[in-house]
């Protein structure tokens, strides 16, 4: 029985529809994780790959609540669905034509971090949510999340050498604002090591006063604002594309919802809700820099099939 046609040889447009999905679900994890944190559900299921000593799935213990088990088992159960998505997109990079080694490459990464991320799971459940565990695992997410964004950027584009499309000093002030993102996205895993919300209430906590890490975290948010400031101005005297300029509105726009969550969460005791939203709109931020970065070059257009396979048959 042939394969449908999307699946022995899916269209580029296939793999954008499988890119982003992988995007959307590497974005979603890392806030169930977060309400696995929030809920006190981080040893929901106390061991690993395990969820208790002989079993897989949860089950009646006197210690720990049912509602705890659930959470996490979920987001176990949904780590699973986010590596049959990026194997999904993976294949269909791989059988997609014309065959592209970058698109490959960056679409392989991601079963390969699911794998490394779950990994990290388990040894954060197996060392009871240690503080810098936790920050690792959420780094971890965070450099998939930039790789996807890239991924999905990477299906609309050719395999040319990168041209800027902005001046080089333009350009390392990206850099610069990539630097500073990774710099608040640690502070913030530091703020939360201190935090209230460990995961489990037996979870020893950062031994450094929160006040302290929330004034450096909000330093280095408006160094990004700083920054992000600053490429507006140049990006007026550029000749920017329209794709870049949207992307600049919408870094603007999240770092400025980011920071009114933060701010808000701080002064009400950084309640439940506010601290998975401050997440989710971390996530946010992570993308719309990624996407900023990945607009301020041009790789080309979109090989095209059918060009592609008569200049194969030429050279035949």
């Amino acid at each position: 029985m042939a394969l449908p046609t999307w699946i022995s040889r899916p269209s580029p447009r296939t793999v954008r529809i499988l890119a982003i999905a992988v995007l959307v679900t590497q974005a979603l994890i890392s806030v169930t994780g977060a309400t696995v944190r929030v809920t006190g559900s981080g040893l929901g299921c106390p061991t690993w790959p395990q969820c208790f000593p002989g079993s897989m799935v949860p089950m009646p213990h006197a210690e720990v609540a049912v509602l705890h088990q659930v959470i996490e088992f979920g987001n176990r159960l949904l780590t699973g669905v986010v590596g049959f998505i990026a194997l999904a997109c993976l294949v269909a990079a791989w059988r997609c034509r014309p065959h592209r080694k970058r698109l490959v490459l960056l679409a392989l990464i991601m079963p390969l971090g699911v794998v490394a991320q779950a990994i990290i799971g388990g040894l954060t459940v197996l060392v009871n949510l240690a503080w810098w565990s936790v920050s690792v695992h959420f780094m971890a997410s965070a450099v998939l999340i930039w790789l996807a964004a890239m991924l999905v950027k990477a299906t609309t584009e050719g395999d040319r050498a990168p041209l800027a499309v902005v001046t080089r000093p333009m350009r390392r002030l990206l850099v610069a604002l990539i630097v500073v993102t990774a710099a608040v996205l640690v502070a913030g895993t530091l703020v939360t090591a201190a935090g209230p919300h460990a995961g489990d209430p037996d979870t020893p906590r950062l031994g450094f006063a929160v006040a302290t890490l929330v004034q450096l975290h909000g330093l280095l948010v408006m160094a990004y604002v700083l920054l992000l400031a600053v490429f507006g101005v140049w990006l007026r005297s550029a000749r920017p594309t329209k794709a870049l300029i949207k992307a600049y509105v919408a870094a603007c726009a999240m770092v400025l919802v980011q920071g009114a969550i933060g701010s808000v969460q701080y002064f009400l005791g950084v309640p439940e809700l506010l601290v998975v939203l401050h997440v989710a709109a971390a996530t946010c931020v992570i993308i719309t820099t990624a996407i900023l970065w990945t607009e301020s070059r041009n790789r080309g257009p979109l090989p095209h099939p059918e060009v592609t396979e008569t200049q194969h048959s030429v050279a035949v």
